[in-house]
């Protein structure tokens, strides 16, 4: 293995890793580096489809538009996607082997553990530096056995760590060195030093503890990142629910993105949460879904069970309401699946075997078959000007039906999704479809925008990713990262 090795752990989970891990790569492209990120384990619902034909979680992704490279299934050898609350669909190096259940999966990491370290020297093979990220935290007492996400891998391969904690939730002391004290006394010395995230305020009021800390653990703190405002990164999971979207006179169109329990590729909605045009809103448990222009059903790892829950919370009822009243209804992937007649899991690839009606928009049927579906697309939507629309295809049913005949877009792969007879609903395979402003223009105007100004969100993301360097190179002792990096510290 030739390539310099850092793996950045955490305190808890979302204390900062995948932004870390970004940073370090872009400012280390930045120098000229070839550096790649690796995430041994992840456990996410949001994923992206690899220049080889694969999947990986998306946090992954946007890590390597850091290292400014393609993404490939060696940067995210296991990815865990939950279907249930003590289950997930398995997928090793880019591709589901099958579902199991927490128990199953436990004893399964020592199988896993081959395709991680068989990938890790792939990468090694090929780049300068690798940056891996850990998940959750390390110091989970009851997950240690046969770990391959955190110290598990860092001693398997003997790499150096540095770990993060957000200051902003408080307890930023208590959690680090509470985490060093539960690890080994190995795993403690191949520790180098610790990164604070998220500070706001006047960082001499914080000198005492720092000083604190390095005496009491002897490492030192590399660094002291602020917190960064308007961030648009790509979510690794979970939705964020304190992003300040757009305000004022100018918004002109709202629209709602329901969330069910198990669902997939948020992201794909970032350019929406953010249009300068829009009011968006995503509607959680027991909200009722309020008037609006346009609303969109997303993704879904368990569509049965999404949709059931649909129901449960009498969303169906507010979309045949919103219909009547001349609104317009976009589903994606899992949510194009429950606009059909039916959606059938014969095989249980999603939960029990089964049918379920679906909300009967589109007249079309869904049949959940093992092959998953995994391609990046590009080609034209079947609108006025039918501009030109890139995204990628993540799904395991394949749907026929009289309502294919008004496929939605033209793909490189063929016609793909429907437009419904009256033109109020369109649904489609395709993830990303509001990523390009011309796209996104277009699909507004469907639902009633004219004019709309869609922001380049390719571009947002990658401005947020500079910026991160940035802070890099201004708050973090570089010369002491670096010397981690390459093995001199």
């Amino acid at each position: 293995m030739n390539a310099k090795t850092l793996m950045v752990q955490g305190c808890t989970s979302d204390a900062g890793k995948s932004t870390v891990v970004a940073a370090i790569c872009r400012w280390l492209a930045r120098k000229g580096v070839r550096v790649a990120p690796f995430k041994p384990q992840n456990m996410a619902l949001n994923s992206a489809v690899t220049a080889d034909g694969g999947e990986i979680g998306r946090a992954q992704a946007a890590q390597a538009m850091a290292c400014r490279i393609a993404p490939t299934t060696d940067m995210n050898p296991v990815l865990l996607k939950p279907n249930t609350d003590v289950g997930a669909q398995v997928i090793i190096q880019g591709h589901a082997i099958g579902n199991m259940d927490a128990l199953d999966y436990h004893a399964y990491k020592a199988t896993a553990q081959a395709a991680v370290l068989d990938s890790f020297a792939r990468l090694c093979s090929q780049y300068e530096a690798v940056i891996v990220e850990g998940a959750g935290s390390p110091a989970e007492i009851n997950l240690r056995a046969n770990d391959i996400a955190n110290m598990g891998f860092a001693e398997a391969v003997d790499c150096p760590v540095i770990i993060v904690a957000d200051i902003d939730r408080g307890g930023v002391f208590a959690h680090l060195v509470g985490t060093l004290d539960l690890l080994s006394t190995t795993e403690q010395a191949r520790v180098k030093g610790f990164v604070i995230n998220r500070f706001r305020g006047d960082i001499a009021l914080l000198q005492s503890g720092l000083d604190w800390l390095e005496e009491r653990t002897g490492k030192p703190v590399l660094g002291v990142l602020p917190y960064l405002h308007g961030l648009q990164l790509e979510a690794e999971d979970a939705i964020a629910r304190d992003v300040v979207a757009p305000t004022g006179a100018g918004l002109r169109l709202r629209v709602i993105v329901p969330v069910t329990p198990r669902i997939s590729n948020h992201t794909d909605f970032d350019a929406l949460r953010l249009h300068p045009q829009i009011d968006f809103r995503f509607i959680g448990p027991d909200e009722t879904i309020p008037a609006a222009d346009l609303i969109v059903l997303p993704g879904s790892k368990a569509v049965r069970a999404d949709l059931a829950f649909l129901r449960l919370q009498g969303w169906d009822t507010a979309i045949a309401k919103h219909l009547r009243y001349g609104g317009k209804v976009i589903g994606i992937c899992g949510g194009f699946q429950m606009l059909g007649a039916e959606i059938a899991d014969p095989d249980g690839l999603e939960g029990a075997p089964g049918l379920a009606c679906g909300l009967g928009y589109l007249e079309m049927r869904t049949t959940l078959a093992s092959a998953k579906q995994l391609r990046n697309e590009q080609g034209q939507l079947c609108l006025g000007g039918q501009p030109s629309v890139q995204g990628y295809e993540i799904h395991a049913g394949v749907t026929t039906g009289p309502a294919l005949a008004r496929p939605a877009v033209q793909l490189s792969g063929g016609p793909d999704g429907a437009i419904s007879d009256d033109n109020q609903i369109l649904g489609t395979y395709l993830h990303g479809l509001f990523d390009s402003p011309t796209a996104c223009d277009a699909l507004l105007a469907w639902a009633g925008l004219t004019e709309a100004k869609s922001p380049d969100i390719a571009a947002l993301r990658d401005t947020s990713i500079e910026r991160l360097a940035d802070t890099i190179a201004e708050f973090m002792d570089t010369e002491k990262l670096m010397a981690i990096i390459e093995g001199r510290a």
